[in-house]
């Protein structure tokens, strides 16, 4: 997949890792740039940059996805790549509360569920398709401090394996971002990124190179931390060393 000519939607394209994205593939030659955000205001601002669409869409509400795909197709043309990159963070443990549970799941996993529900059939009946759903290393290792977050992400991976697995011969393309701490809003008051910036801190223009090179291969992870795969391989190489070990984060960050 390479964007030029390509209509591509962007959510969380108010700022941090999809502002960056948003201006990458602008920059890259794409037909149009759609921007979705709760931020109106932010996103008007970077279509305004771009030359693209600004669209307000709440990610967790599927008729604001549906409003999304809609208003694309009639202003910019059939949606070529969906990025469904929003997300939100909320720490705590045991004790978050129902609402709190919910209002994540319906952003970091239901948002996936919405935007392959609203464009895959399209898709396939053009073709094929390309869905990059932004997880998080989280969401393959774990969120020390966030169950909520480290629940969302390890549902995120697994429902985005699943449509590859269901889809991919129908010409779906799938591919899972999963970068560990980004210089965004979601890590500002963190100090060094807290435990996801153990391997340091990238900048969002760097993550959008990991980006551009997982689509033009079109290989299902994207990981903009390297390292996030060694960590894989010894999580499921000696489960419970690695459980050890990352209790030992725990007391350091939890």
């Amino acid at each position: 997949m390479h964007v030029r000519d390509k209509v591509v939607v962007v959510t969380g394209g108010a700022s941090g890792i999809g502002r960056a994205l948003a201006r990458r593939f602008a920059a890259e030659g794409a037909r149009k740039v759609v921007v979705a955000d709760l931020d109106e205001d932010g996103i008007a601002a970077v279509a305004k940059e771009i030359g693209g669409l600004a669209v307000a869409t709440n990610v967790g509400i599927e008729g604001d996805i549906i409003n999304l795909v809609q208003t694309t197709e009639s202003q910019a043309g059939p949606i070529d790549l969906f990025c469904s990159n929003a997300g939100i963070a909320v720490y705590g443990d045991l004790n978050n509360s129902n609402e709190e549970w919910q209002r994540v799941w319906d952003v970091n996993l239901m948002s996936h569920v919405f935007a392959a529900r609203a464009v895959v059939p399209g898709m396939i009946e053009r073709g094929g398709g390309y869905l990059l759903n932004t997880a998080s290393a989280a969401g393959l290792l774990s969120q020390i401090g966030s169950s909520t977050y480290a629940v969302t992400k390890h549902a995120a991976v697994g429902f985005s394996e699943w449509l590859s697995i269901t889809y991919g011969n129908r010409g779906i393309k799938v591919s899972l971002l999963c970068p560990q701490a980004v210089r965004t809003a979601m890590t500002a008051d963190l100090e060094g990124g807290g435990v996801a910036g153990v391997d340091g801190m990238i900048e969002p223009e760097e993550l959008v190179d990991a980006v551009i090179e997982t689509l033009a291969a079109e290989r299902f992870l994207c990981l903009p931390h390297p390292q996030v795969l060694e960590y894989m391989q010894r999580k499921t190489g000696d489960y419970d060393r690695w459980l050890k070990g990352m209790r030992r984060l725990h007391e350091l960050y939890g």
